[in-house]
């Protein structure tokens, strides 16, 4: 378990101290919530042994994956930024497993180039099929 010693704030993460000195951050622009949230709504977080929780903003962060290696990809960074994307219904639609796609998603698979075409270029037509919309 992480101990931390000490949280803030700053205009674009949450960081923490632990008791032996290391500092980590968590990026606003990460958690959907956390983004669009006033200064005010993050700074109302209750912290426990484990973790931060925004109760109005139903969002919780566990100390541990602050100091876990981020799996940054360009999946990730594109549900992250648009969370009206559904993922698992993405999944769906190209015929592949819920889960193996949220690995994707996650970074701890990564997808053949030829598989990562093929998520993007269904994600690309989903946008053309709501470009359509009303027209």
């Amino acid at each position: 378990m992480v101990k931390v010693k000490k949280v803030w704030l700053t205009k674009s993460a949450v960081w923490i101290e632990t008791v032996d000195g290391r500092k980590a951050c968590e990026k606003f622009s990460d958690y959907p919530r956390l983004k669009n949230a006033s200064d005010a709504e993050r700074a109302g977080f209750d912290q426990d042994d484990f973790g931060l929780h925004w109760s109005l903003l139903d969002e919780d962060l566990k100390f541990d994956e602050f100091l876990k290696d981020k799996n940054e990809n360009l999946l990730f960074r594109l549900f992250i930024e648009h969370p009206e994307l559904n993922a698992s219904a993405v999944a769906r639609r190209i015929g592949i497993s819920q889960s193996l796609f949220a690995q994707y998603v996650s970074g701890t698979k990564m997808p053949s180039a030829e598989r990562l075409q093929k998520i993007l270029a269904t994600i690309q037509q989903i946008g053309r099929e709501l470009i359509t919309v009303g027209a």
